[in-house]
């Protein structure tokens, strides 16, 4: 073999090592973080485990928190779950002192009880753990950002709907869940606040109760029994829905029903003609949005607003499907698959 060729050779054995060499090198920067990653734990303390609804938003929470983990390489987001199983605004408190305690970076919280919790959340900002608020809000706290609808706003909707249904005359029925939940005591107030436009309307009673389907559902049954001339429910929670039990108990058509929330477990409701209109929250933004919110001011100093409007959804038979797919696409696994073909 001439020197020629030896030279050829040893030049293509070295650019193979070099080519090797540059596949590890792109793999280390594509599978591994680098030693200096920063790591984000946002503390989740949602009203209630049990309710579906908070279970949408801890869906979204995560997806964001992997997506975000995933765009930027030197930041790891981790969503840390303290949510009490049922509505308890005393053990959110403590949940929320506990993770301060622990070092958490941030706290999302939906608050069950403003007076119990204001105080809390200015203890922890006091301390340096920032708070924000998503669903139900704290106003008077130093939370630095809420993201939620207009709760004023969504029970004068609720009340238009019903008002329309039910030819804006009779009695009706406000499902109120819990009594102390400042954004179910503004969506009545909404509620009450649109009844001036309808004089023909009487609300019989404003229901409160447990926010558990067991609790909904006996308490619609038992204003259903007691006002025998009830036109109508306007439902400023879903609760009642949250669960098969009322699918053989009305018969549709006996009462119109607008409610809040549209998940996969209540759209039966639609099909079958016992609801006509749910005003859907995209539940699963409280999660998502929030946590984009949070790591935009912690990471990448961001302004991010101090209040961020969700805008709710109408659901009825008439869009059943196009609402169904866009569940499927934000991960919910119990859509029937029926309705994502309508």
């Amino acid at each position: 073999m001439n020197i020629h060729k030896i030279l050829q050779l040893i030049g293509r054995l070295s650019l193979l090592v070099f080519l090797v060499g540059c596949d590890d090198l792109v793999e280390g920067y594509v599978d591994q973080k680098p030693e200096n990653v920063k790591t984000i734990t946002i503390t989740m303390v949602a009203k209630s485990s049990a309710n579906p609804v908070f279970r949408s938003a801890q869906i979204g929470a995560e997806a964001a928190a992997k997506a975000l983990t995933e765009k930027y390489s030197a930041l790891e987001v981790k969503i840390n779950w303290r949510t009490p199983v049922k509505e308890n605004a005393n053990l959110q408190a403590e949940r929320i002192r506990n993770a301060v305690e622990d070092g958490t970076d941030a706290i999302l919280v939906s608050c069950s009880d403003t007076d119990t919790l204001t105080h809390v959340i200015n203890d922890a900002v006091n301390r340096g753990t920032p708070v924000m608020t998503f669903d139900s809000d704290a106003p008077d706290s130093k939370r630095f950002a809420f993201y939620g609808v207009n709760d004023v706003e969504l029970g004068e909707n609720l009340m238009n709907e019903i008002a329309k249904l039910i030819g804006a005359k009779g009695q009706i029925a406000i499902l109120g869940g819990n009594a102390l939940a400042p954004n179910l005591q503004k969506r009545i107030q909404g509620i009450k606040n649109r009844a001036a436009n309808y004089p023909d309307i009487e609300i019989v009673t404003i229901a409160h109760h447990d926010e558990t389907v067991e609790e909904a559902v006996a308490t619609v049954l038992s204003v259903n029994s007691k006002f025998p001339e009830l036109k109508g429910w306007a439902m400023v929670g879903g609760w009642a829905f949250f669960d098969e039990m009322l699918l053989d108990k009305l018969t549709p058509g006996d009462l119109k029903i607008v409610a809040v929330d549209a998940l996969p477990v209540q759209l039966p409701y639609i099909e079958m003609g016992i609801v006509q209109a749910f005003l859907g929250q995209p539940t699963f933004k409280w999660g998502k949005v929030s946590v984009e919110s949070i790591v935009g001011k912690l990471f990448l100093n961001k302004n991010v607003k101090e209040f961020n409007q969700m805008k709710p959804i109408r659901v009825s038979k008439d869009n059943l499907g196009g609402w169904s797919r866009q569940l499927r696409a934000w991960g919910y696994k119990d859509v029937p698959g029926k309705y994502l073909t309508w």
